[in-house]
């Protein structure tokens, strides 16, 4: 059966899944990039951009791993993009390019309507304005039997753990401290709300913690 998965997401060792100022030149806040060091240095983040190289060990292991099976992503607006309230046109595709790395649906949820998007490669972004729940019929409709992986940002990942609408968890916990920003965890009580660490696994440059929903 079909399960909302969240997969590599970066959190510093005080909990933060995101810096502080994001913004279009700063997309992961203030020292936000600390938290992807462990991806950056990967073969796959290479292989992702076209290049040759990379490290082969764990952390390659487990990026890897977070795309199989996946037949739709669900995306936060902030993920989507900087752009704030009404679209003003449709001239923002995403971070990516003309090829996101996605190749299935991904849906996006906002609160201001807009077209789908078709891009090169297979994916292809649509926008739900009626809230976490629908969001998640429509991706697993177009996932069928594989799995949705749920990407961000922080905030739209806590709607969707208070819901208890998650089953797995990968967090990549990196050893470093971001001081502020946007905190995970903070004032969410996982063990009530039925989750328990499953699997920890040391990685070069982070410590990959499985959480799953067991009640």
């Amino acid at each position: 059966m079909s399960k909302l998965k969240i997969s590599s997401f970066s959190l510093s060792l005080d909990g933060y899944g995101a810096g502080t100022d994001q913004g279009l030149q700063n997309p992961l806040g203030t020292h936000g990039p600390e938290l992807f060091e462990w991806f950056f240095r990967t073969q796959m983040w290479q292989r992702m951009h076209g290049k040759e190289g990379g490290e082969a060990g764990v952390d390659n292991r487990m990026a890897e791993q977070s795309f199989v099976n996946i037949g739709a992503w669900i995306l936060g607006r902030n993920m989507f993009g900087p752009v704030r309230g009404p679209w003003p046109d449709d001239s923002w595709k995403g971070w990516w390019g003309e090829e996101p790395p996605y190749h299935v649906p991904v849906f996006v949820l906002t609160h201001h309507a807009r077209r789908p998007i078709v891009m090169k490669g297979g994916t292809e972004f649509r926008f739900v304005t009626e809230g976490i729940h629908a969001a998640l019929e429509q991706a697993k409709a177009a996932a069928g039997e594989q799995d949705i992986r749920l990407g961000g940002g922080v905030a739209t990942i806590r709607q969707y753990l208070n819901a208890r609408l998650i089953d797995e968890l990968h967090l990549v916990v990196r050893p470093v401290l971001l001081g502020a920003g946007e905190h995970l965890l903070n004032g969410i009580n996982m063990r009530a709300l039925g989750y328990a660490c499953a699997e920890t696994i040391p990685g070069e440059r982070a410590t990959h913690v499985i959480l799953r929903k067991v009640a």
